[in-house]
């Protein structure tokens, strides 16, 4: 399938790995001109090299400054923005009785403002030429809130909630906003958890993975590519006509539709 990507400019936000940086890479596989972004630079710079049309920038969208600084790199390099990932490291684990204020205003800092100040920038443009992709690195918190990740369901739950809002009004300019929710995708974010939940309760990092495979229909953990494939899909011309979606990639993981 021809995706329609060549010559198409992309910003994928924390993209020096996990889940951001199989989408930056998928993109780029398919003709994208990518900016690789994150706190590391370094490590920007090196994904970026190994991609056919991309640059690394160090930025943390999280600063006041930071989107703006990622969408001059892009168009300095590229021209205007056609696409906009959005994501975010996930916020400490913990429970809803435990937050605090400063929990609360750091989730939200984390996974709604910057990404707000990202959209508000590059939106405009795309309304313009009558082009856009805005897509989301959720999670599957946003339809099933997980245990232990109050933080993260708070701030995930907030953005799909404007992007949702978002999408109708900007449906009828060809820009289509989406999320994508993993499941259990095998980055160093997971098994981070995954040591987290052995750490609580006292199992071995190996058994909690064991009773997670356990709970998912396909019986593994998903590959980062895997999921990088589903979220260039979403940006590409392919999927015009999808939008207001939060599509799971979760192996199955989610019982319900």
């Amino acid at each position: 399938m021809e995706l329609g990507l060549r010559g198409r400019t992309a910003v994928v936000a924390a993209s020096t790995g996990g889940l951001g940086e199989a989408v930056a890479r998928a993109l780029a596989a398919e003709g994208a001109s990518v900016v690789v972004s994150g706190r590391r630079g370094e490590r920007a710079r090196s994904i970026a090299a190994e991609l056919p049309s991309a640059v690394g920038v160090e930025v943390d969208l999280a600063d006041e400054g930071g989107p703006a600084a990622l969408v001059e790199a892009a168009t300095s390099a590229f021209g205007p923005v056609d696409i906009a990932v959005l994501n975010g490291p996930g916020p400490k684990p913990g429970t809803a009785a435990d937050l605090t204020a400063d929990d609360v205003e750091t989730a939200l800092a984390s996974l709604v403002k910057a990404q707000h100040r990202l959209v508000s920038l590059v939106l405009p443009g795309m309304r313009e030429r009558g082009w856009g992709r805005v897509l989301a690195i959720g999670s599957s918190g946003v339809v099933s809130p997980l245990p232990g990740l109050a933080a993260s369901n708070l701030g995930r739950a907030a953005l799909a909630g404007y992007l949702k809002t978002l999408a109708g009004e900007v449906a009828a300019d060809g820009v289509t906003v989406n999320l994508l929710l993993p499941g259990r995708i095998a980055t160093d974010r997971v098994a981070a958890l995954d040591e987290a939940a052995a750490g609580r309760t006292g199992r071995s990092v190996e058994q909690v993975q064991a009773e997670s495979r356990s709970r998912i229909p396909t019986g593994r953990y998903g590959r980062p590519e895997e999921f990088g494939a589903v979220g260039a899909f979403l940006c590409s011309d392919a999927a015009g006509y999808v939008t207001g979606v939060a599509l799971r990639c979760d192996g199955g993981l989610v019982a319900g539709l």
